[in-house]
């Protein structure tokens, strides 16, 4: 009877294994569906980035201000109107009031089109 009862628990055994550590076992079910919570992260992630884009470009189609914007702050633009001032600050100690402020008249020879 003894035998009997090993040999019982012996088969239990290897029946159990492929369910847990077998090619589809729980294991590999568990790091699949982890993985599967990472990607989707990602792809949310990603796809608020695109929306994001997805505005720009359509602002950059339709709108002005969004050129504007864009000439302003990368290309350093300014209308012919305006007074460029910049503000500066020494790093090691506060700047005389004179040389803290730099104003420039913007010579612009042509006004780009509406």
């Amino acid at each position: 009877m003894r035998k009997l009862a090993m040999v019982l628990a012996a088969m239990l055994v290897l029946i159990q294994y492929p369910l847990w550590l077998g090619k589809g076992g729980w294991f590999k079910v568990w790091e699949t569906d982890r993985q599967i919570v990472a990607q989707r992260l990602a792809n949310d992630r990603l796809a608020q980035r695109n929306a994001g884009l997805e505005a720009e470009v359509r602002d950059l189609r339709e709108g002005r201000v969004a050129i504007e914007e864009h000439a302003r702050y990368d290309l350093g633009m300014v209308r012919s109107d305006e007074i460029f001032v910049q503000i500066t600050e020494s790093e090691v100690s506060r700047p005389a009031p004179d040389s803290a402020i730099r104003t420039v008249a913007a010579q612009v020879t042509s006004r780009p089109k509406p």
